[in-house]
């Protein structure tokens, strides 16, 4: 149970304690888990969403998206931010880059980029309350953090002391393989309309992949939590618009 309490304890604010310190492996083998503590996480937006349903549903929506927010602590909302003031601080240069994303500070275009993806983020969940397409909000936070897996194992980790380069060299990648597959199909539940998300989702980490790779050679624990909420966000916007015309 190591690698999944590693897993929780990283990606959201529940008490977690591991009685040792995990060795090389087990927080390699934690990425796998990933996927699963997305599912836990869109369980308890489902069960909100159920459970409250009675309430306006710009009200709930707010209640939905503060929740998401606070279970995952803004561990990658803060890494958008800082993405967001290294691309445009950088001018370009790599160095530059990766030194403002290690800057604390959050600048105008962090706030900014903060701004539009919670705006983005609850339209789309307000839709999803309209439309009583609830089963949804299991299915997009389980996406988002397949992006970390997929990353890490085609995409070099730049800060070769980080943690996340003892993560790629640990990854169980035949299994690895397995369960993207395996979470990749879980929008089909939606028939066409899933289908498309899932391409959606591919084709943007693909563009996120080739950016990062572009600037900065590779990626960074801020890119990758950049990466995780671009991704539920733009796969959610676009499930939702796609909606009316499946």
């Amino acid at each position: 149970m190591t690698p999944f309490l590693i897993a929780l304890q990283f990606l959201t604010t529940f008490p977690i304690q591991l009685k040792a310190m995990p060795s090389p492996q087990q927080n390699g083998q934690s990425l796998l888990f990933y996927p699963v503590v997305g599912l836990l996480i869109g369980a308890i937006l489902w069960a909100i969403a159920i459970l409250f349903q009675s309430l306006p549903i710009i009200l709930l929506t707010s209640i939905v998206l503060c929740t998401w927010i606070w279970l995952t602590g803004g561990l990658h909302l803060d890494g958008l931010a800082d993405t967001a003031d290294a691309w445009v601080g950088g001018f370009g240069d790599q160095a530059r880059t990766l030194a403002i994303m290690k800057d604390p500070n959050c600048g105008p275009i962090g706030v900014l980029s903060l701004v539009m993806i919670c705006l983005l983020k609850w339209s789309a969940i307000y839709v999803l309350l309209q439309e009583k397409m609830l089963l949804a909000l299991l299915i997009f936070p389980v996406l988002g953090r397949i992006a970390p897996l997929i990353l890490f194992l085609t995409t070099p980790y730049v800060r070769k002391n980080g943690l996340g380069s003892a993560l790629a060299e640990f990854i169980p990648q035949k299994t690895a393989v397995l369960l993207i597959v395996v979470c990749l199909s879980f929008p089909l539940v939606f028939s066409w309309l899933g289908l498309v998300s899932s391409f959606v989702f591919l084709l943007s980490l693909y563009y996120l992949r080739h950016k990062f790779i572009q600037r900065i050679a590779g990626i960074t624990g801020d890119t990758v939590g950049a990466s995780i909420e671009i991704l539920e966000t733009a796969t959610l916007l676009c499930f939702v618009i796609l909606s009316f015309y499946f």
